[in-house]
């Protein structure tokens, strides 16, 4: 599936004989512990307006890989770069930051303050960063808890919310500064099928209201082919990335079986067929 917003940048490519940089490419990257490797050689490029999913079993270093990407862990060897600019191999600490104030973050559990209302905590990256008036600040935070469907649990405390809307709140969040670049750990994790469902779906409405570049991880196979434009599979045994390419595609033609029976796994889903290969 390609995305709508990609056609006007297609159109104006056209007939230029020029390629612009993909928003987001992974050069060579090998993310390590100490002496302990966990994934070596990423190589792979997103392109803007995507869904684009990281795969992988547990323990395969999947939300390690976004941490690498949105500046909290230092590759030990590679680079990432975002509209061809690098982020770590030439950037320094000026220049990362400058990149970063484009990335909205979901972390996995959420990371809402506890002792905080839901509006409090969408409003913290607004009141350091954003330089508004806090009526402004006032009006964005419902706004965007309204986006998320959680209109009126303003004054609510995470802990008086249930686990989906918590998730949403964090959502509501890392959209609070309209970012172009929307990183997402495990934003299905421990929710029930139908709360995931919903998720899925704003996720979906997200991208194409804000027109932003969404990088997400999980190894939840209804959201992967929910959501996913593309991917990467990364594997635990080998520590490198075993596929790269639509979900739907991967299912029947990855050629690493292990890729295609990770997709293939529990009962029959929507428009994906089993493999009788």
């Amino acid at each position: 599936m390609t995305p709508d917003t990609a056609q006007p940048r297609d159109a104006a490519r056209a007939g230029t004989g020029t390629q612009p940089p993909a928003c987001i490419g992974v050069r060579g990257l090998t993310m390590a512990f100490g002496g302990f490797t966990v994934q070596r050689d990423l190589t792979f490029e997103i392109s803007h307006g995507e869904i684009f999913v990281i795969m992988g079993g547990s323990g395969c270093g999947k939300s390690t890989l976004l941490r690498h990407m949105i500046g909290l862990l230092p590759p030990a060897e590679g680079d990432i770069l975002y509209d061809g600019v690098s982020f770590w191999a030439k950037g320094d600490a000026a220049s990362r930051r400058e990149i970063s104030q484009r990335f909205g973050v979901l972390f996995q559990s959420g990371a809402l303050f506890s002792s905080m209302t839901l509006a409090e905590n969408v409003a913290l990256p607004l009141q350091h960063h954003a330089g508004l008036q806090p009526r402004e600040v006032d009006e964005i935070v419902r706004f965007k808890l309204a986006l998320v469907g959680l209109g009126g649990f303003e004054d609510y405390l995470p802990a008086e919310i249930s686990g989906g809307m918590r998730k949403r709140a964090g959502l509501a969040r890392a959209i609070a500064m309209d970012p172009d670049l929307l990183f997402l750990d495990e934003p299905s994790a421990g929710l029930d099928p139908p709360t995931a469902r919903r998720l899925d779906d704003l996720i979906l409405e997200l991208r194409a209201s804000m027109r932003a570049t969404v990088v997400v991880v999980t190894h939840e196979l209804d959201s992967i082919f929910t959501i996913a434009d593309d991917s990467v599979y990364l594997d635990a045994e080998s520590r490198t990335m075993i596929a790269h390419g639509s979900p739907r595609d991967l299912v029947h033609n990855a050629e690493n079986a292990k890729v295609r029976t990770f997709l293939q796994r529990g009962e029959a889903r929507p428009g994906v067929a089993a493999d009788t290969g």
